[in-house]
This record gives C-alpha cells, sequence and structure tokens, in this order.
C-alpha cells in the first residue's frame, strides 16, 4: 500500500520531530479534521461498560477530537499530547470538563504509575507510538479487566471521478501522491478498510491483548474548497511536502475544483473502532 510506505517513513523518525509533526497545522487540525461518528463512540462505551467513575487514559488526544465525547460521560480522564499547540486546542475544548487532565507529553515518556486505568484510548494515534513501546505499554497502564480503544478516521477525500480530474496537477507538483489504481467508490471503501486492518494487525501484534471487535462506519461531510484544503495540510504526506511545492499544489487544486465543481465537495471516508480486551 503506497500511503502506508510513505507514511512508514515518517513514523520511523526520532521522536523529537515526531512529537511536534502536527504542531504547524494544530489550528487546521482542530478546525477541518473530522470528529469521530457518535455511533461508534456509543459502542466503543457499550463494549466497555464505561461509567461516569471510569478512568481514561488517552494516548496522543490532539485537540482533543475523540476526548469531549467521552468527558461528556463525566469519566476521569488523563490525556498524553505532545504538541504544545495541539495541547492548547485540547485545553480550550476540554475547559468545561474538570474531570479532564491535558499533559504534554508522549506516551514513551510518560512515567507508568501504580494507577489503573479502565480504558486506553488512542484515536489515529496509535500508529504514531513506538511499537516497542505501544503495546506493552498500553496493557501495563490497564486494570486487569481493562479495554485498548482505537478509532481511526481513514484519510477522508473526494471520489475517484473527482481525484481523475486533479491528476494532472498532482503529476505536475507532487507526482509521488499520485495513486497508481484506479479506484471506483466501492474499491476505494474495500481499500481503506484494508488500511484500518493493517493498523490494527500493527496496533495488535503483541500478545497482551484479545478479543478484538472491530466495527466500521461510511461516513459523509460536504467540505468548501477551502476547508478541503486545510484538511488535506493536515495530512502527513502533505505535511512532509516542501512549502513551495505545497502551496504550488493546493493553488493548482484549487482552481481546478472551483473550475469543475464549485465552491463544495462532498467527501467519504470510512471511520474504524476496534476494541480489545487486556490478556
Amino acid at each position: 500500500m503506497k500511503e502506508l510506505e510513505q507514511l512508514q517513513k515518517i513514523y520511523s523518525q526520532d521522536l523529537d520531530k515526531r512529537k511536534n509533526w502536527y504542531s504547524p497545522v494544530a489550528e487546521a487540525y482542530n478546525r477541518v479534521r473530522p470528529d469521530y461518528p457518535q455511533q461508534l463512540v456509543a459502542r466503543a462505551q457499550e463494549i466497555t461498560q464505561l461509567t461516569s467513575q471510569s478512568k481514561i487514559l488517552e494516548l496522543g488526544c490532539g485537540p482533543g477530537k475523540a476526548t469531549v465525547a467521552f468527558a461528556e460521560l463525566g469519566c476521569s480522564m488523563v490525556c498524553l499530547e505532545p504538541s504544545p499547540e495541539a495541547c492548547e486546542y485540547a485545553r480550550q475544548n476540554c475547559a468545561k470538563y474538570p474531570n479532564v487532565e491535558i499533559r504534554q507529553t508522549t506516551f514513551e515518556e510518560w512515567d507508568l504509575t501504580s494507577d489503573k486505568f479502565d480504558v486506553v484510548l488512542a484515536a489515529t494515534s496509535f500508529h504514531w507510538i513506538d511499537p516497542q513501546v505501544a503495546c506493552t505499554k498500553a496493557a501495563d497502564a490497564l486494570k486487569d479487566d481493562g479495554s485498548l480503544i482505537l478509532f481511526w478516521n481513514i484519510i477522508p477525500q473526494p471520489s475517484y471521478e473527482v481525484y481523475q480530474n486533479l491528476i494532472e496537477v498532482y503529476q505536475t507538483y507532487a507526482p509521488d501522491l499520485v495513486r497508481s489504481e484506479k479506484r471506483t467508490p466501492q474499491a476505494e471503501i474495500a481499500y481503506q478498510a484494508e488500511m484500518a486492518k493493517h493498523l490494527k494487525q500493527k496496533a495488535l501484534e503483541c500478545s497482551r491483548f484479545t478479543d478484538v471487535v472491530s466495527e466500521e462506519l461510511i461516513c459523509e461531510a460536504i467540505y468548501s474548497v477551502d476547508d478541503f484544503l486545510l484538511l488535506l495540510s493536515t495530512f502527513s504526506q502533505y505535511i512532509n511536502l516542501d512549502f513551495s511545492t505545497r502551496e504550488a499544489l493546493f493553488t493548482g487544486l484549487r482552481e481546478k475544483i472551483v473550475t469543475n465543481y464549485g465552491e463544495n465537495l462532498p467527501i467519504k471516508y470510512l471511520s474504524v473502532l476496534q476494541v480489545a480486551k487486556k490478556n
């Protein structure tokens, strides 16, 4: 999978670089990244039997895209996030939830305490953690009957028909981002499901978790052209581009989209929930 191969090169970078990777786009991430669908949040809460007395450790909370949905239960939450800019947005978004604590640190650097959690939560973040640490340390942080909740919003993107009209711009400014195969809408969702399966396997490849439950939901959204480009700017493949290349690419994309589709663009993406019990 080309996208996963590209991302793996980024994930393998040193911790200092990874911890501030999203800092330059924290505002955009907070504004335009999609939330996690309430239907899957409710299922996660049901499967893990969360209550207002539960304690949650969240890994890489970002600006709090998943945090708020769980904070609304009244749970006690400790949320780890290395980016200072993302931490500030998370604190703003969770200001009315007194049981939520945002700590600026990575999971790798966070010290395990004797205090155990009912749930470890990671929303599109578990793949950023050192694989030698992620699974084992998550299990160590849990109570004996605790659960690991993983959410993934697989990269939202327009239909293949729209993408076909944009290929020329990608070929001109960012040929490494050009898809090599044609995907029908059905094939695109299947591809995203395969990405989620791969991420789950990488996340849970140790023996510390069992009884994995997976659920998927196809989501739809309408983005203005400017918000769509802002959304793209929050994904690692685009962050990795140099400034002038990214600006030229986005200028070309904006012109093509407005000319062919007007000011709004429909987007589909797969949202995935994975819950595993501590073994």
